[in-house]
């Protein structure tokens, strides 16, 4: 298994779940009520669900730029900043959902041409705030581009179920239903 094969699988997995949670907000809400979901925190100094909704773009695209060896696509920045300013303008849901679409065609297009990349290369993860992380290629897919991308999705399912939105572990891994064994599930009654 290539560093690749762990993050573009995941990444197209768990945005189009995430696509699909916002769909069922707007449907369960009453009129109006699914945008207001968009300024819904955990905690008041956790971003709000508009913010985890873009940066875990910003993860996923990230992590496939780097990974390639490109420069960060002009599209992070344009995430981070409206994620940063969700709070004043969180969008609608189809604006978040406009930008995981978004994100799932870069995923997709830049897997196409994704190289093998030996996991020992060096990657030099820098933070706005100044740190900077020296990592292997496998050690920046196994702690840092996973586990990131990973909480804000996470956080946007927390927040989603906090504000009552009926979704269960099987929205949470729906893609897992592919594997089902025929004559396995649970019959419904």
């Amino acid at each position: 298994m290539t560093l690749p094969d762990m993050l573009v699988p995941t990444y197209l997995q768990m945005l189009g779940a995430l696509s699909a949670w916002l769909a069922k907000a707007e449907e369960q809400g009453p009129s109006g009520k699914a945008e207001a979901l968009l300024l819904a925190r955990l905690a008041p100094d956790m971003f709000p669900l508009s913010t985890q909704v873009r940066f875990a773009c910003v993860q996923a695209q990230e992590g496939i730029a780097r990974l390639r060896g490109d420069a960060l696509p002009p599209s992070i920045a344009e995430l981070l900043d409206e994620g940063r300013n969700a709070a004043e303008h969180p969008g609608s849901i189809a604006d978040a959902r406009r930008r995981i679409a978004e994100t799932l065609a870069i995923v997709e297009a830049a897997a196409g041409g994704m190289p093998d990349i030996d996991p020992a290369t060096p990657i030099a993860h820098a933070l706005p705030q100044g740190m900077i992380f020296d990592l292997t290629a496998e050690q920046y897919v196994r702690d840092w581009a996973l586990p990131q991308f990973y909480f804000h999705v996470m956080a946007a399912y927390a927040i989603l179920r906090a504000q009552g939105i009926e979704l269960g572990k099987v929205d949470y891994v729906a893609h897992m239903l592919a594997y089902l064994r025929p004559g396995t599930a649970p019959s419904a009654g």
